[in-house]
């Protein structure tokens, strides 16, 4: 019996929440089209939000030709994750992967929200597993397919207290005892981190503002989407605040996270460009599609623009409450290697489980990647082509095209190429080493 092979193509799932583009608009719908997933047909009418590639229990891949869950694929063959690898995640022992890949196609905000480090979210899952259903913590990043629109990060305090003193709708929703507190705290603020003190007094006004009474909510944004409607924006901030307070209005009538831009910055990434968001860090996509790759959780914590629960008092008291402009939150992509040219970038964040390749390859050409010493999961986005590797001294290869999804085991180099002259190959490539 010949061993089984390396690199394989699996079958990933999608995920329709309210939020995603709709039908074909969809980029989640396109790749599981393209690659005709099975019993899968488009609904014009129906959104697709996500598409998920990984091992989580809540929406697992599986081994396309076997059917197989990927999970028992990995446990059956514990060398495609790797020694070292099962060595460091546990839970790898068991065939997880300690990464969660994704496509987002992003039509409607997401909700305000943060996600818990691991000390939090092992509590969490232990007070409330129907909440947040596993202990893990869920650093993610974000690579923009297309043009991509999200809050990220508290912005600098004086950014804050400006948009306070110029918002009397928002100010007329804060206690005065803390509204005088965070003013007199960032009186001496500068471009360095904030102080205990400074951290302290962010807190209290994003709390009082996201445990204001409804009814005073209703009547602030009421009154500022009245104001904003019949006027023009008076600077270059405002030409972006303005519209987007208008736009988060629309989606979710009076909802208290429709002021959150005024606290949080706003962030718009061109295609190739990533943001990182560790624990406790507040944010919301608004709009756009993306790649998406975070630690194998699905834990988030809620307070705003949802119809969905919201643990205000958890988000509160997780968030660190570190401030400044959204440029922090950037991902610098590099040479994957050195000998690798600008056709393979490495976005690397500040985390152990994940790090993204993304790979773009013109007509008739080819990239060579070396080995990595843990499991990695592949999405060709756009284009087809070819993946070349070695096994047990054979040359195998695998033909794949847009919306192709593979898995490449441990200690495997391999090489991308184009299909002859005639197209180019774009594709994204998570993996962990340890």
């Amino acid at each position: 019996m010949s061993p089984p092979l390396k690199v394989f193509k699996i079958v990933p799932t999608t995920q329709q929440y309210d939020w995603g583009k709709i039908g074909r608009e969809a980029k989640v719908a396109q790749f599981a089209e393209a690659s005709k997933l099975p019993g899968f047909t488009v609904d014009e009418v129906k959104p697709y939000a996500e598409l998920w590639m990984g091992t989580h229990s809540s929406s697992p891949s599986l081994v396309k030709d076997t059917g197989d869950l990927l999970s028992d694929h990995l446990r059956k063959y514990p060398d495609f994750i790797g020694p070292r690898i099962a060595e460091k995640f546990p839970d790898a022992k068991n065939g997880e992967l300690p990464f969660l890949f994704k496509v987002l196609s992003i039509a409607k905000a997401l909700s305000i929200q943060s996600h818990p480090d691991k000390e939090t979210a092992k509590h969490l899952h232990g007070v409330s597993p129907k909440i947040y259903k596993d202990p893990n913590h869920k650093p993610e990043m974000a690579l923009a397919l297309t043009e991509f629109e999200a809050l990220c990060g508290f912005r600098p305090l004086n950014d804050i207290a400006a948009n306070l003193r110029a918002t009397p709708e928002l100010e007329s929703l804060i206690p005065s005892t803390i509204l005088q507190d965070f003013y007199a705290a960032t009186s001496s603020s500068s471009d360095s981190s904030p102080t205990p003190e400074q951290k302290a007094a962010l807190k209290n006004l994003f709390s009082a503002l996201m445990t204001a009474p409804p009814s005073q909510v209703h009547s602030a944004i009421e009154s500022l989407v009245t104001r904003y409607s019949s006027s023009s924006p008076s600077s270059l901030a405002d030409a972006t605040l303005h519209p987007l307070i208008l736009k988060l209005q629309s989606q979710f009538p009076y909802d208290v996270g429709v002021l959150c831009p005024f606290l949080l910055n706003i962030i718009h990434l061109s295609p190739g460009s990533a943001i990182f968001l560790g624990a406790g860090e507040p944010h919301a996509y608004i709009s756009g599609e993306a790649i998406e790759c975070m630690a194998n959780s699905d834990n988030v914590i809620r307070a705003g623009l949802t119809p969905k629960l919201r643990d205000v008092e958890n988000l509160v008291k997780g968030l660190t409450y570190e401030c400044g402009g959204g440029e922090r939150s950037y991902v610098q992509p590099k040479a994957f290697t050195e000998e690798s040219s600008n056709r393979s970038l490495l976005y690397d964040p500040p985390i152990e489980e994940f790090s993204v390749v993304k790979v773009d390859l013109p007509k008739g050409a080819s990239e060579l990647q070396r080995a990595v010493d843990g499991p990695s999961v592949v999405i060709i986005t756009h284009g087809s082509g070819r993946i070349a590797w070695v096994q047990e001294g054979k040359g195998e290869e695998l033909e794949t095209g847009t919306g192709d999804v593979l898995f490449i085991g441990a200690g495997t180099p391999v090489s991308f190429s184009t299909r002859g002259k005639e197209d180019g190959l774009g594709a994204f490539r998570a993996f962990v080493e340890a």
